[in-house]
């Protein structure tokens, strides 16, 4: 009998084409398993809690794959370091129910989003922040964060998704999936906030689920508000109208992490 695992990584994402395999493009769901089958010489797809896009980063992703193979999750932890590239670290491996999947099975999922407010961003934070040097008015972002608290159809903040429509077939109850079906795109956010650290900005937002692009897409539409270029009591309108042209830019990839999953 095969052990069905979990395991929860980090990896800086600026040299990866994002989470999912892609043809003649390295990713981090295809160097895993690259890794997977150096070390029990199975071949395995793990699915990850959610698709991070090109460049963004994790502190702790979660994967789960089956092997068939026995072997001590201490000794699949440190295999797998050493054999992955270091942008990439195991943080924990362990067996889990068979009925646990990383992504059918999470709960809720919190997402930081990092901006450098220094005159001249360092090089070794330029990779993991958006340096943006504009005036912004705290007040703005404060009031605009919390407009997207609650339930709401966040149409007007998703990128088109060409696998939505299979998501949604995978996070049917026939599926497996623990969680409640989701209509459309509204998702439920329990904290979204800003704060200021030194000189770096961040954004903190934890929802039951995101849509593709959804956290970039409101960071970039609340810098227009912490510009003045438009209200925060616009923004209940751009919910309204469920068309993506109605809100802001999408900020840059770099500054984004998946803090936590959580099951």
């Amino acid at each position: 009998m095969g052990a069905n695992w979990k395991i929860t990584l980090s990896y800086d994402g600026a040299d990866y084409h994002g989470w999912q395999v892609q043809p003649g493009l390295v990713t981090i769901q295809g160097t895993l398993a690259q890794g997977i089958e150096r070390i029990t010489g199975e071949t395995v797809l793990p699915q990850g809690s959610g698709r991070t896009d090109a460049g963004v980063h994790a502190l702790a992703q979660v994967a789960s794959f089956s092997l068939a193979a026995p072997i001590p999750p201490e000794n699949l932890q440190r295999a797998l370091n050493r054999t992955l590239p270091s942008a990439i670290r195991i943080l924990s491996a362990e067996t889990v129910p068979p009925e646990f999947h990383a992504r059918h099975s999470a709960r809720s999922k919190w997402y930081e989003y990092r901006i450098f407010r220094g005159e001249l961003c360092p090089p070794w934070t330029a990779r993991y922040a958006y340096a943006l040097h504009w005036p912004l008015h705290m007040d703005a972002l404060h009031a605009a964060a919390e407009v997207f608290l609650g339930e709401h159809d966040f149409s007007s903040f998703a990128a088109g998704d060409p696998d939505a429509s299979e998501r949604a077939a995978q996070e049917s109850p026939e599926n497996g999936n623990v969680n409640p079906v989701r209509e459309g795109n509204v998702r439920e956010i329990y904290a979204s906030s800003w704060s200021l650290h030194g000189d770096m900005l961040l954004y903190r937002v934890h929802g039951n689920g995101f849509l593709h692009h959804m956290v970039r897409n409101l960071v970039g539409t609340m810098l227009d508000a912490g510009r003045g270029q438009l209200r925060p009591g616009d923004l209940p309108g751009i919910l309204a109208a469920r068309d993506r042209s109605a809100a802001g830019p999408t900020a840059p990839a770099r500054g984004l992490f998946l803090m936590r999953v959580i099951y």
